[in-house]
């Protein structure tokens, strides 16, 4: 009996604040069928934001990267986060403490590989971004771990305001 109160009430506990607050609005959605996304994508961008893949840690071309700039989904172009959130934290993949936009992220429960985890997908074509873990830096204590494949980075000089 204690072992069914324990999971409903993990069932029903409150979502963290980043997992809740929104920006005002929302975003239009692309949909795709995964045809569709095979032919648009690299082989391994098709494997990391629809089949949920990840890239081997150390690998990835933004883990060590710091220029100005901000970084968009790299299947829909949707503003993600800027350059001056991405932090070093070691882990072997490019880390933010802070989303550019709230709205432009959604959050799931990841259970997979005997982890419980908060997975983060683009808000306009779904894509899998990475996951969030609550042990990054302050203010927000966030650290958003994202799949340098996932992303591409759009230098300052080049950044579009209307996003």
């Amino acid at each position: 009996m204690a072992l069914i109160l324990l999971f409903a009430c993990n069932g029903n506990a409150q979502k963290p604040e980043y997992m809740t607050n929104n920006d005002s609005g929302s975003v239009e959605k692309i949909v795709k069928t995964e045809e569709e996304w095979q032919e648009e994508l690299t082989p391994e961008q098709f494997y990391i934001l629809r089949e949920k893949g990840t890239e081997r840690p150390f690998t990835g071309k933004y883990d060590k990267f710091y220029e100005k700039g901000h970084y968009e989904c790299a299947a829909c172009e949707l503003f993600l986060f800027d350059s001056e959130s991405k932090f070093s934290s070691g882990c072997g993949w490019p880390s933010f403490s802070d989303v550019a936009k709230a709205k432009n992220l959604q959050y799931h429960k990841d259970t997979s590989h005997g982890m419980i985890r908060t997975e983060v997908t683009c808000a306009r074509c779904g894509g899998h971004l990475g996951h969030v873990f609550e042990d990054g830096p302050p203010p927000t204590g966030l650290r958003y771990c994202i799949n340098s494949v996932a992303i591409q980075f759009i230098p300052e000089n080049k950044n579009n305001s209307d996003q």
